[in-house]
Parts: structure tokens; sequence; C-alpha cells
């Protein structure tokens, strides 16, 4: 077995590469973050509402998004979709399935942090008399949300990894560049372990700031 040297002159070469599918990456997460959240919240009032087969409709959606591999969907929006007519780039593909996978967990952190308002808080809005829909955007929503923000946090970074997966619908996110940098040379450490590097450090970085966020909320800063 020959000898192993590590290449520093191939590693430099490589980082503008890889830098540019981690710009990939952090774009779609943001966008998937952004569409998860969104979703997560409709799907949470829609099942709240009080229309029995909206609500069953919902809940049977999130438990099978829940209870299917992520993999899965993103092939079935990937090859499946496209024969109904409906053709989205792989990117998009990738952004809406991401989100939509993600929005099934969103929702139930929602539902955790709506059940944790205190019932005297909706006693006291129904006694008053304020409209439904100002007592839930006014009062209840935002301490839900601040309640489950660290939370959410770390859904973002879980999201952040799962990118990784998209690959193998032809997003050319980090995980797509170092392969095919490791492919062109048929040498793979020098991209993979790069690349294992760049999502630690994002990774890492985003786990401290949730950390902070978690710190702030417990002393109620």
């Amino acid at each position: 077995m020959g000898k192993f040297e590590w290449d520093w002159t191939y590693t430099l070469q490589l980082l503008p590469q890889l830098l540019e599918g981690l710009e990939i990456t952090i774009l779609v997460t943001l966008a998937g973050s952004v569409l998860a959240f969104a979703l997560g919240l409709v799907w949470i009032l829609l099942r709240l509402a009080r229309i029995p087969l909206v609500s069953a409709a919902v809940g049977f959606f999130i438990e099978f998004v829940r209870g299917t591999p992520f993999l899965i969907q993103l092939y079935f929006l990937f090859y499946v979709v496209p024969t109904w007519g409906l053709t989205l780039s792989a990117l998009l593909t990738g952004i809406i399935g991401i989100g939509l996978f993600n929005s099934a967990y969103v929702s139930e952190i929602y539902r955790a942090g709506i059940e944790d308002v205190p019932t005297g808080q909706w006693e006291a809005c129904l006694t008053l008399g304020l409209p439904i829909r100002r007592v839930w955007i006014g009062i209840i929503l935002p301490q839900a949300i601040r309640t489950v923000l660290p939370v959410l946090g770390n859904v973002v970074i879980n999201m952040f990894k799962e990118t990784a997966v998209l690959s193998t619908i032809t997003v050319f996110e980090l995980l797509a560049r170092a392969m095919d940098a490791g492919f062109l040379r048929f040498r793979f450490i020098e991209p993979l372990t790069l690349a294992g590097a760049l999502y630690f450090v994002v990774s890492y970085t985003a786990a401290r700031g949730v950390k902070l966020l978690e710190r702030r909320n417990v002393v109620g800063v």
C-alpha cells in the first residue's frame, strides 16, 4: 500500500469550488426553512380548526410525511411529479422537498408551543371578547413561537446537514461539488475532508447561536 500524503496545493485549488457549493447549501437551507416555518404554521392552524375532516386530513398528511423517508419524498417530487406535467428545476425541487418534509416536524413544534401557553390567557381573551384572529396573532402565536425558538433553530441546523441528500437529484451543493472534484482526479480524501470541515464550521457556529438564544429565553431577557 502506498504512503498517503496530504496535497495542500490540491486542497487550496478545491476551496473556491467547495465554497460555491456551500453558498448553494446555505441558500437551500434558508429558503427551505422559510417554507417549513410557513407551512408548519398553516398545518397546525388547520389541525386546530374545528373542522373534523380538514383536521383529520392534515393530521394524516403530517404523520405520512414524518413516517416516510425524506429520500423517497425527494425522488417522488423529482421523478414522478414531472410525469404529471409539472417540471421544476432540481434546485427548486430540493427547496420544496426539504421544506415540505420539515414542515411536518415544525408543525408539531408549534403545537407544543401553543399548548404551553397558559389556559388562563385564553380564558381572559374570551372574557374580554377579543376577536379570535387578534387573539392568535397578537397573543398566542408570539408567545408560542418565542418558547420554541431554540428548537426551531435546531431544525434549521438539521436542514443544513440534510441538504447533502439533494446531491442525489443533481443539486450541485457542497457534497456534490466535493464528489465531482474527487471523481475528476480519483482522489477523495481532500475534497470530502474539506467538505466535512465546512459542514462542521457552519453547523457548530449555528449551534452556538442557538445555545445563546436558548439562554436568553431561559433568563427571560
